[in-house]
């Protein structure tokens, strides 16, 4: 059972880290939700974040799965890292997109846990909601505190 406790701490891990995560801040990512062991991550696609395809480049949308998989395994109070991560693209994300990363823990042991993160291009009035991306991180507690922003 999670308790209010359990969140707080969740939102006191995630703030603390994503305070100086300065490359999820210049892609403008932001935090929709956290809570333990889950989190989403947000996007907007502009100009600069795409390819000579007039696509978003995949990097940018592995980076916005990857900083849900950070959230989401630093919901626990301890600074844990990613030991590896696989990506698979479905569909291509555009300009102008809104993309959304939706991170779940599936397994956590010790100090390893594996995430999976789905990416959606949220729904607007002219297209429904379309998964983007599947992402799967392993994870690696370092075994200390996160300490405060």
């Amino acid at each position: 059972m999670i308790t209010e406790e359990d969140v707080a701490l969740a939102a006191r891990s995630v703030a603390a880290m994503l305070a100086g995560d300065r490359a999820s801040a210049a892609l403008g990512m932001r935090l929709e939700s956290v809570a333990p062991g889950r989190a989403v991550m947000s996007m907007l696609v502009r100009p600069d974040m795409t390819n000579g395809y007039q696509i978003c480049h995949g990097g940018l949308i592995a980076a916005v799965a990857d900083t849900a998989f950070a959230a989401a395994c630093n919901t626990y109070g301890d600074v844990t890292v990613a030991a590896g991560f696989d990506i698979t693209f479905l569909e291509s994300a555009r300009l102008g997109d809104d993309l959304e990363a939706r991170a779940e823990e599936r397994a956590r042991r010790g100090r390893s846990g594996v995430y999976d993160v789905t990416v959606v291009r949220r729904a607007t009035a002219a297209e429904p909601e379309a998964v983007i991306a599947e992402f799967r991180g392993r994870s690696r507690s370092l075994g200390k505190p996160i300490s405060g922003p």
